[in-house]
C-alpha cells in the first residue's frame, strides 16, 4: 500500500508508553521526549486524539509525567501495576489500546501505534483490511520485524535518537 499523508488526514496516536519507556532506557539509557514522537508522527495532519497508556506505581513518582502529556496535548488512561504473590509484575495496556484504535478508526483515515510490540500485528491486519492506513513510531532497534512488515509506514526513532530522547549521554 502506498503511504499517504495530508493536511486533511484524520490521525489518532495510540502511545505504549512502557514500551517506548523500556526502549529508550535499555538503549540509550535515557528518557523519551514525546513531544517530538508526536510532532513527528501527525506530521502535521489533523490530530482527532492522542492517548498514552501508562502505568501507575504504588509511590506516584508519575504525576509530574502524567501531567506533562497532558500539556502536549496527549490524553492518559491509567492502570495500576499489578504485583502478583510471587513478587512478578505486570503492566500491559495491550488490549486497551488495540479496542481504543478500533472503537475510533472510523473516525480515522490514519491509525499511528507508538510501540515496537509485535503484539499488535493483528490490530493492524484488522486495520488494515477496514480501509485504516497503519502507521508505527518506535526504536526500530528494539522493534519486532513482523511488525514493521505489517505496517504502512514505519517511523524509526533510532534514526535520529537524539531528536527524540532527553538525557541522551
Amino acid at each position: 500500500m502506498t503511504v499517504i499523508k495530508h493536511k486533511e488526514q484524520r490521525v489518532g496516536v495510540f502511545i505504549d508508553t512502557q514500551n517506548l519507556y523500556h526502549s529508550a532506557r535499555n538503549l540509550y539509557n535515557a528518557r523519551v521526549n514525546f513531544g517530538a514522537v508526536l510532532k513527528d508522527a501527525v506530521a502535521g495532519r489533523k490530530l482527532v486524539r492522542a492517548v498514552a497508556y501508562v502505568i501507575t506505581t504504588e509511590a506516584g513518582d508519575e504525576k509530574n509525567f502524567f501531567e506533562a502529556l497532558s500539556k502536549l496535548g496527549i490524553e492518559t488512561k491509567t492502570k495500576d501495576l499489578q504485583i502478583f504473590a510471587g513478587g512478578a509484575k505486570k503492566a500491559d495496556w495491550d488490549v486497551g489500546l488495540a479496542v481504543d484504535a478500533i472503537k475510533m478508526s472510523p473516525r480515522l483515515d490514519s491509525v499511528i501505534i507508538v510501540s515496537g510490540d509485535g503484539d499488535f500485528v493483528p490490530l493492524v491486519e484488522y486495520l488494515q483490511t477496514i480501509g485504516v492506513q497503519v502507521e508505527v513510531a518506535s526504536f526500530g532497534k528494539s522493534t519486532s520485524g513482523k511488525l514493521r512488515e505489517a505496517v504502512d509506514d514505519f517511523v524509526d526513532l533510532s534514526a535520529n535518537p537524539k531528536k527524540y530522547l532527553m538525557g541522551v549521554k
